[in-house]
């Protein structure tokens, strides 16, 4: 009797999966922008694809075909290096949006997805072993999230779901974010990414054209602070945000905007999109005296 009810629960195991393929796989598309293997994207809205960044070699002559091995050309309509995500217009794509799921646990078993060949879906089973971030991008950039899974991305999944094991979408799986990992940008990120493309084509990030490194603060300076380090800035590029601020080799930073800086994370999470073009306090220590600069946040290229 247990042997026969472990069969039973694997039977609908086994069919829950592949119910999950089947619904994802509906919203699932080959991407060909690239010489050699083509890969996947995901409908994020009805004409849109999302798919990975560096999996588009090309901006023209981009192709993608559907579940119905309907074959419609695609047009570039923007990209997010920093996060490796890409959206492409197809007039009269026709198939539904994916949907999306927000919480990825530890532990849950998930399915990469993709659809590299014309021969239909691939999967891959596995489950998350991290969820973690912020994380630097080999784009210089921070992803806030991110999501580990042992379920092995194949060849031209890239720009594929992961996927719970009821369908829904919970990142869009790339290995093009930290030297060939393959991780996936969680859900909600990827959704907001790709809405800000559609509507302007990239996505700000702001640059100050510095480069600096923690060190421990004085004694002084820990008065009234919960904060044991600051930022020395060992390099300031010419004609820069940095520079025209005031910036000078050697300037401790202790804060910008309000916000206390311990490590380099904690400025790049703050170098956001709606702080480009604002001219934002930055508090320093040179030579032992403290001092306010007005810096404004450039945009970075």
């Amino acid at each position: 009797m247990d042997a026969t009810n472990d069969l039973s629960v694997l039977s609908a195991m086994s069919t829950q999966m592949a119910d999950a393929v089947e619904r994802v796989g509906q919203s699932l598309v080959m991407v060909n922008g690239r010489q050699r293997q083509s890969a996947s994207g995901v409908v994020y809205a009805p004409n849109t694809i999302l798919t990975a960044d560096h999996v588009l070699e090309r901006e023209e002559d981009l192709t993608i075909e559907t579940p119905d091995q309907r074959k419609l050309p695609a047009r570039f309509a923007g990209r997010d290096s920093a996060t490796d995500l890409a959206i492409l217009d197809v007039p009269d794509l026709g198939l539904d949006p994916a949907t999306t799921t927000d919480v990825a646990r530890v532990g849950q078993f998930v399915l990469a997805v993709g659809r590299p060949t014309s021969d239909g879906p691939m999967a891959s089973l596995g489950i998350v072993s991290a969820v973690g971030g912020p994380v630097r991008t080999q784009r210089g950039a921070m992803l806030e999230q991110y999501i580990r899974t042992d379920a092995t991305p194949y060849p031209g999944f890239s720009g594929g779901p992961l996927t719970s094991t009821d369908g829904t979408v919970l990142g869009i799986v790339t290995t093009g974010l930290v030297g060939g990992v393959a991780l996936a940008v969680p859900s909600p990120i990827a959704w907001r990414i790709a809405e800000t493309l559609t509507q302007h084509g990239t996505v700000k990030r702001g640059f100050l054209g510095l480069s600096c490194q923690p060190v421990p603060l004085p004694d002084q300076y820990r008065q009234g602070r919960e904060q044991e380090r600051g930022l020395l800035v060992v390099r300031v590029e010419d004609d820069s945000p940095a520079e025209k601020g005031g910036l000078l080799l050697g300037d401790v930073i202790i804060t910008l905007d309000g916000n206390n800086l311990s490590d380099t994370d904690d400025l790049q999470a703050l170098l956001t999109g709606n702080r480009v073009g604002q001219a934002v306090p930055v508090e320093v220590v040179r030579g032992g005296t403290p001092q306010t600069l007005q810096v404004t946040i450039g945009q970075r290229k």
